[in-house]
């Protein structure tokens, strides 16, 4: 009888500390879920793989409407984007603020419905390489967006704020003591910061480490991650890391601008995978388990001792973001596009050799590749046929340092000629390039170099009826006119 009792004790505690280790998600940690992909994951897949993860909160940039009904009902805490070329439109009519409201957030707010809790309107507006097109749209936007929301009612539940790059503040000793606005729109963050500050908003920052050690070749490299062991000193105050050192620069902006106590958000964090020498899945996992055992400490930084909270980036591969800014541009994901996860990540914070859990239910197209004809021998030809296929997919893991970058020409071409074949459905006449291109059943990956099978995606093939709709519409028509 004793023993029976100790077995169910035991058994009872065990299920309550199972409980535990799964209900100890990080408080204030979310996710970036961008939709800049040729063939995006269905967003009923996505929220199950966060809820499969543990993820209750979500930015997205854009308020598409079939993602907020996936995530109706799920309580995962989302912030709804307002992409850059809509700026000019909301800072000149509140009319269309008001329309935007009612029909993105008003509408998803019912009970059981989409938990919104702020809409970032633009996306990094201030940045140097916008080259001042958005600095008189922002803030305007931003009022009449935060107005429509107040006289829909819901001004105590949605929050406006502004994701802003981390060049919006500067230091010019690299001190964060010696941190203020930058010189050129030091007036309008001032006003930025007053609104939301008076609207009890957050401040919104993304701030990468990575780039860094991307733009300066003689950035110590272990001061990008979290476990180093390089120190910087400034007034007494060490810095063991340069997210530590970034954040608390915008800490002393703030505080010279006259508001101390704005609250702060991490709108973006992480580490690509691809693209660049330093972007590769080892220093992805070191650098964002290191960020989510800072997460789970409570810390803070050194001026900022409250909890961080941050939104990493991003949840997917997008391979139809711009590489403006470089080829690691569409390789931020923690899963690739097809929902796989590249590296281990505990989104406990605890630090442990774990794998996320994969999207589940994504449905691939045929296991088939476009390939060079092993018959070619013209390397000249070969080269304009792979300069054609770059210029119509994502070659960025072509790039010097990247997964793919040092392959010979031939396989260099067919990586090009499978990421042209599948990004368009594989059809047969993707696969042409001259009579160069070759379809293949044996899979043509090696170790490092993947060569990617599309998945099914559910928007692009509604993207597919929809056009087919318009062509057998003006069939029709044309037919009618024919006959009349």
């Amino acid at each position: 009888m004793v023993r029976a009792q100790f077995l169910i004790t035991w058994a009872c505690c065990l299920v309550v500390m199972v409980a535990h280790v799964r209900g100890q998600e990080i408080a204030g940690l979310g996710v970036n879920w961008g939709s800049l992909a040729s063939h995006p994951l269905d967003p009923p897949i996505v929220v199950n793989t966060l809820k499969d993860n543990g993820v209750k909160k979500v930015k997205l940039f854009n308020a598409n409407s079939w993602t907020l009904n996936a995530l109706a009902g799920t309580d995962i805490e989302v912030m709804l984007g307002i992409p850059n070329d809509q700026l000019n439109r909301f800072a000149r009519s509140f009319h269309d603020a008001k329309e935007w409201v009612k029909h993105n957030v008003s509408k998803h707010l019912d009970k059981g419905g989409v938990n919104i809790k702020f809409v970032a309107v633009g996306n990094e507006p201030f940045l140097k390489s916008f080259d001042g097109s958005y600095l008189k749209s922002t803030l305007p936007a931003m009022q009449n967006i935060q107005e429509a929301i107040e006289d829909a009612g819901l001004g105590d539940q949605v929050k406006v704020t502004v994701p802003l790059n981390a060049d919006v503040y500067e230091s010019h000793s690299n001190m964060p003591s010696d941190g203020d606005f930058r010189s050129d729109i030091h007036d309008l963050m001032l006003q930025v910061v007053r609104f939301l500050n008076d609207k009890k908003s957050p401040f919104l920052v993304n701030i990468y480490p990575f780039l860094s050690l991307y733009q300066s070749q003689d950035f110590p490299r272990d001061f990008a991650f979290f476990d180093g062991g390089r120190t910087i000193t400034d007034n007494n105050t060490q810095y063991t890391n340069v997210f530590d050192a970034n954040f608390d620069t915008l800490v002393w902006s703030l505080k010279k601008a006259g508001f101390p106590d704005t609250k702060i958000v991490v709108g973006e964090v992480g580490w690509p995978t691809d693209g660049d020498k330093n972007a590769n899945p080892n220093n992805a996992k070191r650098f964002n388990q290191g960020f989510l055992k800072k997460m789970a400490s409570k810390k803070g930084t050194p001026l900022h001792r409250e909890p961080i909270e941050a939104y990493l980036f991003s949840l997917f591969d997008e391979d139809l973001k711009s590489i403006d800014p470089g080829n690691f541009e569409r390789h931020w994901g923690i899963f690739r596009f097809d929902g796989v996860p590249k590296y281990a990540l505990d989104f406990t914070g605890q630090g442990r050799d774990k794998m996320p859990i994969g999207a589940k239910g994504v449905e691939y197209q045929e296991r088939k590749w476009c390939v060079l004809r092993k018959e070619e021998k013209d390397m000249s030809e070969v080269a304009s046929a792979l300069s054609d296929a770059c210029q119509g997919a994502d070659c960025s893991s072509l790039a010097p340092g990247s997964s793919c970058g040092d392959v010979d020409m031939p396989r260099r071409a067919s990586y090009a000629f499978n990421q042209y074949f599948q990004v368009r459905d594989q059809s047969v006449d993707a696969c042409d390039f001259s009579g160069m291109g070759q379809i293949v059943s044996d899979d043509p990956s090696s170790a490092n170099c993947l060569f990617a099978v599309e998945i099914q995606s559910g928007s692009h093939m509604l993207k597919a009826e929809h056009v087919v709709r318009v062509l057998l519409i003006n069939a029709f028509f044309v037919l009618f006119l024919t006959l009349v």
